[in-house]
C-alpha cells in the first residue's frame, strides 16, 4: 500500500486527501444539521424550505464570485472555498446565538461549498488520464465516500455514547474543511481561467445545461426534504441519520468507483437514463410508503430510498464527463461547469420554496411525486445525449 501511494503523483495524492477531508467534514454536517435546526430552533416545514434561500443563493452567485476571483487558479480557488466552509461551519457551531445569526454563518459556509462544486469535477478531470476520466472521478468519489463513512460513524458513536453536542460536531467539521483547504493550497498552481471566459453560454451546450437543471432540482428536493421527513415525520435522531449515511458510504466504497468505470464503458446516456428510472421508484417509495405500510415498515423503505438516493447523487460524474467530451477547450469546460452551477440554482431555490408550499398545503408525499415527474423528464432528456 505504501509503495502504491508513493507512485501516485503529488498533486493527485494531495487532491485525494483533500476530498477525503471534505467527505469526512461534509458527513459530520449532514448527520447533524437537520436535527440541529429542529432541536435548536423548532422550525416548521415552511421555514425549512425558506432556509434554502440563504443556503442556495451562493450556488446562484457562484459564477459571479468565481469571476470576481479570476486571479485565482482553480486549485487556489478550491483552497479558498474550503477555508470559507471551515469559517462558516465553525461559526454556526459557536456563534449561532439566534436564527438570524445562524443564517449569516450558513451563507458563508454555503458559499464555500458551492464554489467547490464545479471545481471537484474540474480538478479531478485535470488529473485524469485520457480516456479514463470516469474512472479517475470514481476514485476521487470513492476516497471522499470512505472518509464520509468515518464522519457519519463518528457522529453515531459521539451522540450515542460520548455526549457530543452540536457545537462539538460543527467544530470537528470545521477542522476537516480547514485541513482540506491546506492540502488544496499545497497543490501546484495552474493557469487561472481568463475572466472573459467565465460568462460564456453556448447553444451547443444547451442539453448539458438542461440536464444540470433537472439534476439540481431533484437533488434539492432530497437535500431539503428527505432528511426533514426522517426527522419530523418518523422522529429520528442524529444516530439514525448518521447510520444511514454510514451504510450508504460503505456501499459507496464499491459503488462509486464501479460507477466511474461504467461511465467510461457504457457512456453517459445509458448511465443517466438508468439513474432516472431508479429515481422514479426511489421518489415513490419515499413519498408514499407511509400511506401504504405501517410506520415501522415505511421507515425501513424510506431508509432504503434515502441510501439509494445518496448513491445516485454520484451520477453527477456522468454530467461532468459529458461536458468534457463536448467542450471546445479545457477553459470552456471549467467555466461551463461553473455557469451550470449558477443556472441550476435558479431552479433549485425555486423548487425548495415550492416544495415548502406543497408540504404545508398537500403533504410531503406530493413533493416526492414531483420528484418522480422530474425523473421521467430526465430519462427522456438523457436519450438525446450524443458524444461522438
Amino acid at each position: 500500500m505504501l509503495k502504491k501511494l508513493k507512485s501516485i503523483p503529488k498533486d493527485t495524492l494531495l487532491f485525494l486527501l483533500a476530498v477525503s477531508f471534505i467527505g469526512f467534514a461534509g458527513n459530520v454536517m449532514d448527520s447533524t444539521f437537520n436535527n440541529f435546526l429542529n432541536d435548536r430552533f423548532s422550525i416548521t416545514s415552511i421555514q425549512r424550505a425558506l432556509l434554502e434561500g440563504p443556503r442556495e443563493i451562493p450556488g446562484f452567485l457562484v459564477m459571479f464570485v468565481s469571476a470576481l476571483l479570476f486571479f485565482m487558479c482553480n486549485r487556489r480557488l478550491a483552497a479558498f472555498s474550503q477555508l470559507l466552509a471551515a469559517i462558516g461551519i465553525f461559526c454556526i457551531g459557536t456563534l449561532s446565538t439566534d436564527f438570524n445569526h445562524m443564517l449569516l454563518w450558513l451563507f458563508i459556509f454555503s458559499t464555500g461549498q458551492h464554489l467547490f462544486l464545479p471545481l471537484m469535477s474540474d480538478i479531478g478531470m485535470e488529473l485524469s488520464k485520457d480516456g479514463k476520466t470516469g474512472k479517475r472521478l470514481g476514485q476521487f468519489q470513492g476516497a471522499n465516500n470512505f472518509a464520509a463513512i468515518l464522519g457519519s460513524f463518528l457522529m453515531f458513536i459521539g451522540f450515542k455514547y460520548l455526549n457530543f453536542d452540536f457545537t462539538i460536531s460543527f467544530v470537528i467539521a470545521a477542522v476537516g474543511f480547514l485541513c482540506a483547504s491546506i492540502l488544496l493550497y499545497m497543490m501546484q498552481k495552474n493557469k487561472p481561467v481568463p475572466v472573459k471566459t467565465k460568462f460564456i453560454l453556448r447553444k451547443e451546450y444547451g442539453l448539458f445545461y438542461w440536464l444540470t437543471v433537472l439534476y439540481g432540482t431533484r437533488k434539492q428536493l432530497f437535500l431539503t426534504f428527505a432528511p426533514w421527513v426522517l426527522v419530523t415525520i418518523f422522529h429520528q435522531k442524529v444516530q439514525t441519520i448518521a447510520t444511514l449515511l454510514t451504510i450508504g458510504g460503505v456501499i459507496g466504497i464499491v459503488f462509486k468507483p464501479a460507477l466511474g468505470h461504467a461511465i467510461d464503458k457504457f457512456g453517459e446516456k445509458k448511465i443517466i437514463a438508468a439513474e432516472a428510472i431508479l429515481l422514479i421508484f426511489v421518489c415513490m417509495g419515499y413519498g408514499f410508503s407511509s400511506k401504504i405500510f405501517s410506520m415501522d415498515v415505511a421507515l425501513i423503505i424510506t431508509a432504503i430510498c434515502y441510501i439509494a438516493d445518496q448513491l445516485l447523487m454520484s451520477v453527477g460524474m456522468a454530467r461532468a464527463t459529458y461536458m468534457r467530451k463536448i467542450g471546445r477547450t479545457p477553459e470552456e469546460v471549467s467555466s461551463t461547469l461553473t455557469a451550470a452551477t449558477t443556472i441550476d440554482h435558479v431552479f433549485s431555490i425555486s423548487i425548495a420554496m415550492l416544495g415548502g408550499l406543497i408540504w404545508s398545503s398537500l403533504g410531503f408525499e406530493y413533493i416526492f411525486l414531483m420528484g418522480a415527474c422530474i425523473a421521467v423528464v430526465n430519462f427522456f432528456s438523457a436519450l438525446k445525449i450524443k458524444t461522438g
